[in-house]
């Protein structure tokens, strides 16, 4: 199942990265400003927001993951592919905002399939691998690899047209071989942040929005949303236009980000199982912080792949506040509906207004605006990050332990873990 999910969900941001990587070769058909390329980038946010927040709360009501995850896979390949037929701007933004609708359904349907089959030592590794790694290997290496040399060779529709292929197939692949468990027949209520809700009790948003660390890992995806697509979407136009890169070697720089994509991308949550996912996060994010401003202020290619690679660490943390820290903090039967909260809300803010607002503001004082607003986002991170409440169950554990053995003899009072 991770290996299927992985794929999917890694094609889901291969689909998505390409269209950054392709913004200077449709610019030339087009005649894209930065405000419509960053248009193009939040109308797909927008409707991934909304479309998360109907899927995750849809599947909690059914009680069903697998048909709803093979319907979106199938018709955001589809959707991908339409944007190579389009020949002008709002044909473009068209298809991507139907994109946006199957691709926002992907990941609070996959991690909750995730979770449910996951062992609790390896949660927080298995849904990084799932979000992080996937999405960097195939959105942030395949991605500037393939769709570059494909434009290159036989011009950018072709690039958009060959993304159908792989996301059929995974749907097939799904349909043939994942097998779902009902949501919370397999996840044990491990910490005592976890509710004692029973597995098939479907709790309302308005209770799920009474955890502390959804509302705040909700607004953590507003601002990491804001690092991360401001980054993805004006990087390349960044490198080509500002730095004077070629496309050769912007898209190399583009890569050293996946590079660290994957590599943080299980790092992370790994860290996180064993250190907690609080410290994890106020650490990483404010490593994160960093990537952005090396891209002003690093001038040699080579030197800027290397800088990138380690400070690209904020798409580890996305595992943390999206998947796992949602997943340790609210009921079993609320599960998808807390993930799709908190992508759907991110996606929105983050999404869909930033690279708009960052694509105004660069139009109106340099491309190098955007970088800046994309190192704020993760500084408030950091921040934010400051105020969770620590679900690590290996963490809460080891802090029930020492409570236990500060008392002395005697029976542990239940929620010391807190």
């Amino acid at each position: 199942m991770l290996l299927i999910l992985f794929l999917a969900f890694g094609f889901v941001f291969f689909d998505r990265q390409a269209l950054p990587f392709l913004a200077p070769y449709i610019g030339k058909d087009f005649h894209l400003s930065n405000t419509e390329l960053g248009t193009l980038s939040g109308v797909l946010a927008l409707t991934w927001a909304l479309s998360g927040l109907v899927a995750g709360r849809l599947s909690d009501k059914l009680g069903r993951r697998k048909p709803l995850l093979i319907a979106a896979v199938v018709l955001f390949s589809c959707f991908s592919a339409a944007g190579g037929l389009m020949t002008g701007f709002l044909g473009l933004l068209f298809a991507r905002a139907l994109m946006g609708v199957a691709e926002g359904a992907v990941l609070p349907l996959a991690q909750s399939l995730m979770v449910e089959a996951s062992r609790e030592s390896r949660r927080g590794l298995n849904m990084g691998l799932l979000q992080g790694s996937s999405a960097g290997l195939m959105g942030g290496i395949l991605a500037p690899l393939v769709v570059v040399w494909i434009a290159e060779a036989h011009g950018w529709r072709t690039a958009l047209l060959v993304t159908i292929v792989p996301g059929l197939l995974i749907a097939a692949w799904i349909a043939r071989a994942v097998r779902e468990v009902p949501p919370g027949g397999r996840v044990q209520a491990t910490t005592e942040v976890v509710s004692d809700t029973a597995a098939g009790t479907k709790p309302s948003v308005r209770e799920v929005l009474r955890h502390r660390n959804i509302v705040l890992c909700m607004a953590v995806a507003c601002c990491f949303l804001t690092w991360f697509i401001v980054i993805v979407t004006f990087t390349p136009s960044y490198l080509l236009t500002v730095k004077g890169f070629s496309p050769s070697t912007m898209s190399g720089v583009m890569t050293c980000l996946g590079v660290g994509w994957v590599l943080w991308g299980f790092l992370t949550p790994a860290v996180s199982d064993r250190i907690g996912r609080k410290p994890t996060m106020i650490a990483f994010s404010a490593t994160a912080a960093l990537c952005p401003l090396a891209m002003v202020y690093v001038d040699d290619p080579v030197l800027l792949g290397l800088a990138v690679v380690l400070t690209y660490t904020g798409l580890g943390c996305f595992t943390l506040f999206m998947a796992t820290i949602p997943a340790e903090t609210v009921p079993r039967g609320a599960l998808a509906t807390a993930l799709g909260l908190v992508m759907g809300v991110g996606e929105l803010a983050g999404g869909f207004l930033a690279p708009v607002i960052a694509g105004r503001a660069s139009d109106a004082w340099g491309l190098q605006t955007a970088m800046f607003m994309s190192a704020g986002g993760a500084v408030v991170v950091a921040l934010l990050s400051l105020g969770l409440r620590e679900t690590a169950p290996r963490v809460l554990r080891r802090r029930a332990e020492r409570t236990a053995a500060a008392l002395g003899p005697g029976p542990v009072v239940a929620g010391a873990a807190e």
